[in-house]
């Protein structure tokens, strides 16, 4: 049977603004930091080099910089596959370095009279490495830890004994074996608060202080008529989950003046929702606090510091905008406006100004980390031909025994041309519902609903293509593109490394770590290993939009292609999950030596096989035990010689021991 070729290598739409194919000249650098708009989300710090590979520049200096495609080759070499979490030690201290600075900036601006005190959320990313890099790098920098829970204390109680000043913020909801570690923590000399998120918790307080004798220091978090922006706004609001009312914070200031405590009440505390992406929300949030703030201090309370909480956002798709995943404002704004405002209002009440704290864990961690994972191969529907012996039929008009839908289909397929396009594309889809309606009552056989498929697919990518080279596309062929697109398998678990994306609908920059200096010729989607339809990526950042597709590169089967997902270091580890079975990846962390060398500060290995069955309460020794069992009854039976059986056991107890995920 021979056939024509109707494919195209080129799904991506060539025509510039002149009308001038963008093909007509080489793919540069500067192409692909526009196309993936990695100027916008990369502020810097994350660019590509002379070599088309994706680089991490910890300093934003081009002098200092990580090649990722290096450091995936360099990790092949010791045995580590992807996918793989590559932690920036470097750069996670710049962030922290640049968010303190930001709030000196502003308070020497404006001549602010109070400090600033940043604390950590460990909720935000509680692995260990993480945690001990932000108490290392925050010690100089007057940075505190906060707990959400019992766990978070304890862990932080153990890793700050050599540092007793260090700031500990207590949140999240309290029993008396909790205020009894924070009270406990206070008498061996702590700098440790915790914040009352409802009344029970404060009675608790005064028992444990009484137990123990000790004058605590107590925060009170309030919640504010502010209602919050985008995904998380109703973290604030008088339906939040945490918090008082204003109502309630008045009991808590009056119960404790009838204990003559009034000076203990130091903190006011909101939180006004992650990822804030409008600056106007922060503007009015902070203006409230404030409010409530100097109220408290002239009414006797010991008041001292001003938690504005979490909500700095992180531009995920570069389009500084106030769009959900993206922001308006810059780091420096940010602190400015907050600084101003809370200054503006103490100055007008005659309060002394306070210790302005932050929670702003996302924009502490975000950039620094980065999953880069391997396409497995590629499923692609533009592959289609229109069999030659069925365009011999149509040219000859022969009669024969042809289903008309296909002979429909056909029609369609030769009457594509720039005025008969929309109505062509009609046609095929008319001719492919009948066939699916004819083969479902069985009046077509499965050779003839096979060639459906492939008339119909041939013919759409013969009209994307006459689409690409009309100036204006009619708008019902908008989708044509994605309805073409291929998927790109992934070696990864979206539940596990990316549960944001399945969850909320999070946008993650994800780039192609080399070939950056060739021209993208495929626009795909992504899917991962597990067996769901939820485990896809088809939402992907665009400066102006939310793309539907990826621009990526041909490649072959067995060909190494890596991609990588960026500003992942914020809620993702901690809130991955086993579906599958798919367990935890493997996690280097990297610095750069004095002479701009990369090398690896520690390596976490990922989860075994044989791990993740324990998480699930698999007996793994009983297993192998029934597999060896069952390989003698194989030896008895002469079903399998001693050699096979002794293979299979060892096969089996290797993969045990193993990587959760495919390994080439």
């Amino acid at each position: 049977m021979t056939s024509t070729q109707t494919t195209a290598s080129t799904p991506l739409s060539p025509r510039t603004r002149s009308g001038r194919s963008s093909f007509d000249r080489p793919f540069t650098l500067d192409d692909a930091m526009d196309l993936y708009n990695i100027k916008g989300w990369g502020k810097g710090i994350f660019s590509v080099n002379a070599k088309g590979h994706m680089v991490v520049r910890p300093t934003r200096e081009p002098a200092a910089e990580i090649d990722l495609f290096d450091v995936v080759r360099g990790l092949r070499e010791r045995g580590i596959n992807t996918p793989v979490i590559v932690g920036f030690s470097d750069l996670l201290a710049r962030c922290l370095r640049e968010l303190r600075d930001a709030f000196a900036n502003a308070i020497a601006e404006n001549g602010y009279q109070g400090d600033y005190q940043a604390v950590y959320p460990v909720k935000v990313n509680q692995q260990r490495r993480i945690v001990e890099e932000v108490r290392q790098y925050g010690r100089e920098l007057g940075f505190g830890l906060e707990v959400g829970s019992k766990p978070e204390l304890l862990a932080v109680l153990g890793m700050t004994a050599d540092s007793p000043d260090r700031l500990i913020i207590c949140n999240g909801f309290k029993e008396a074996r909790y205020i009894e570690f924070v009270t406990l923590a206070a008498k061996l000399g702590r700098r440790i608060i915790p914040v009352i998120e409802n009344l029970t918790e404060l009675r608790l307080i005064m028992d444990a202080s009484e137990k123990f004798g000790i004058r605590p220091t107590i925060g009170v978090r309030v919640n504010l008529s502010t209602p919050g922006a985008g995904r998380w706004r109703h973290s604030s609001g008088v339906k939040a989950k945490f918090g008082l009312s204003l109502s309630e914070v008045l009991e808590v200031l009056e119960y404790l003046k009838s204990r003559d405590m009034q000076d203990c009440l130091q903190l006011l505390h909101c939180h006004m929702g992650s990822q804030i992406h409008d600056i106007r929300q922060v503007n009015s949030g902070v203006n409230e606090l404030a409010r409530i703030y100097v109220e408290l201090a002239k009414s006797g309370a010991g008041m001292k510091y001003l938690d504005v909480g979490g909500g700095l956002g992180v531009d995920y798709d570069g389009s500084q905008t106030n769009f959900e995943f993206s922001t308006n404002y810059t780091l420096q704004e940010y602190a400015s406006n907050i600084v101003y405002r809370i200054m503006s209002v103490c100055d007008e009440e005659e309060v002394a100004h306070p210790t302005i704290v932050t929670e702003s864990g996302r924009a502490m961690v975000a950039q620094s980390s980065v999953i880069i994972f391997d396409v497995l191969g590629a499923n692609r529907v533009d592959r289609f031909q229109v069999p030659g012996d069925l365009l011999a039929k149509r040219d000859q008009k022969t009669e024969d025994d042809t289903p008309r839908p296909i002979l429909d289909l056909l029609e369609a397929y030769h009457s594509i041309s720039e005025r008969r396009l929309l109505e062509a594309y009609h046609d095929a889809l008319q001719a492919r519902d009948e066939a699916l309606n004819l083969f479902s009552v069985g009046y077509l056989s499965l050779q003839h609903r096979a060639m459906v498929d492939q008339i119909f697919w041939a013919t759409c990518v013969r009209i994307r293509d006459k689409a690409r080279e009309m100036p204006a596309v009619p708008e019902e062929l908008d989708d044509i593109e994605t309805l073409l697109s291929d998927t790109y398998f992934c070696n990864l678990s979206i539940f596990q490394s990316l549960p944001d994306i399945w969850a909320i609908n999070q946008l993650f920059p994800i780039v192609p770590i080399h070939r950056l200096l060739e021209r993208p010729t495929r626009r795909a989607t992504l899917a991962d290993l597990t067996c769901d339809s939820d485990g896809k990526i088809d939402r992907f950042v665009d400066v102006r939009d939310i793309r539907k597709t990826l621009e990526l590169h041909e490649i072959d089967d067995g060909e190494e292609y890596y991609l990588a997902a960026f500003l992942v270091g914020a809620y993702q580890e901690t809130l991955g999950d086993l579906h599958n079975l798919f367990g935890d990846t493997h996690v280097v962390h990297i610095k750069l030596d004095e002479n701009g060398q990369w090398w690896i500060d520690e390596l976490v290995e990922g989860d075994t096989v044989r791990e993740v069955l324990q998480y699930v309460q698999y007996d793994v020794t009983k297993l192998s035990a029934e597999i060896r069992r069952e390989c003698e009854r194989a030896v008895r039976t002469n079903q399998m010689s001693v050699t096979e059986s002794q293979a299979l056991v060892r096969a089996y107890e290797s993969g045990l021991a193993g990587y959760t995920y495919l390994e080439r």
